[in-house]
């Protein structure tokens, strides 16, 4: 009896460290992985360059360090218009900037950030993720090994700072400004000439001269950079980036390698960022806009009506052109224009109204 309770006793304890080594053999399995993500923004630069921080933080800390991301601004591993092919290669697991920088490649992607006179940034959100737009992205990016998310969300923009002042649609003509995606074929029909930089080269480019005007965020933005320092005027609406959608793009061979809990955290990640940063500029903008104007006595001034209407009309022109010019453009944007054309429908009663009364 003795033999056999010790048997038993052996034979339990055997189980429970084998049982302890199946845990600590799954526990390693689940690898630990490093990330690096190349950014289009100045390093740390508010909202789009601590955006894509917190994009990287959140990722580390919901996996638990199981998946780390490490940040690279514009410059430090590659130039800001190179973050696409760098993450397409595999050279970096994820980038962050927006789709309308990489018109050159795919002139459809531009969809994907902003159109003139377009959704705002709630729309285009609902658009991505309830309306079809988010499979047509994935298929757009695919043939490149990327998968893409959205990311950040500037909310509508300022037209932009003018060393010039813009009375009538005659003054955009030989008008040089930086600015990028559909806007900047807008300008070029309009008679201007549209120069697309990164973000870091902006304040010298408009203070030297080399540009005219430049669009680049709102005001919370635009302050950090210090553009009243060396433009004269500050005109609104941004017709044209009305709710820019900012990206996430994943190498889809690194995404892969993940276990599935993993992918889910770097999607939600993705999804908390995009709604954060909208909440931010929303809380930013009209305080700085105040400091602006009362400290650095910034003339602001609205778009004359008819230059709106003339480039309203451009808009459209150009929009319809690239649907017109591939099969793949045209499917992007009859999705696109579906659903913008229902959500106005209730925005007309909803949204709309309740601002005019208010």
């Amino acid at each position: 009896m003795k033999r056999r309770d010790f048997i038993k006793t052996a034979s339990i304890g055997s189980v429970a460290v084998t049982s302890s080594a199946i845990s600590t053999e799954a526990n390693a399995k689940k690898a630990e992985h490093k990330w690096k993500m190349v950014t289009t923004w100045p390093k740390n630069f508010p909202v789009l360059g601590t955006g894509a921080n917190l994009l990287a933080d959140s990722i580390t800390e919901m996996s638990g360090g199981r998946l780390k991301v490490k940040v690279y601004g514009a410059g430090e591993l590659v130039p800001a218009f190179e973050v696409f092919d760098t993450v397409s290669r595999g050279t970096a697991e994820m980038g962050h900037g927006a789709a309308y920088y990489w018109k050159g490649k795919i002139e459809q992607a531009q969809f994907f950030s902003t159109v003139p006179f377009g959704m705002n940034a709630t729309e285009m959100t609902a658009w991505l993720y309830h309306g079809g737009g988010m499979e047509l992205w994935q298929e757009t990016y695919r043939p490149f090994g990327l998968i893409p998310a959205a990311a950040g969300n500037t909310t509508v923009q300022m037209a932009g700072w003018f060393n010039r002042e813009i009375n009538s649609v005659k003054d955009l003509e030989g008008l040089k400004m930086r600015i990028p995606g559909l806007g900047g074929e807008v300008l070029k029909r309009a008679g201007g000439t549209p120069v697309n930089l990164p973000g870091g080269e902006l304040f010298t480019s408009l203070k030297s001269g080399a540009i005219d005007a430049t669009e680049w965020v709102g005001p919370y933005n635009d302050l950090a950079f210090g553009l009243y320092k060396a433009a004269k005027y500050y005109y609104y609406p941004g017709w044209h980036e009305p709710g820019t959608t900012l990206e996430a793009v994943i190498n889809e061979k690194a995404y892969s390698s993940l276990d599935k809990d993993l992918q889910s955290i770097v999607m939600n990640a993705c999804k908390i960022v995009n709604q954060e940063m909208v909440m931010e500029f929303t809380a930013q903008n009209q305080a700085a806009l105040d400091t602006l104007v009362n400290k650095h006595k910034v003339d602001v001034r609205k778009l004359p009506d008819d230059v709106l209407t003339k480039l309203k009309q451009l808009s459209h022109e150009v929009v319809n052109d690239l649907a017109g010019s591939n099969p793949a453009a045209k499917k992007i944007y009859d999705s696109y224009e579906k659903f913008s054309k229902q959500v106005k429908a209730w925005h007309d009663i909803s949204e709309r109204i309740y601002y005019n009364v208010r």
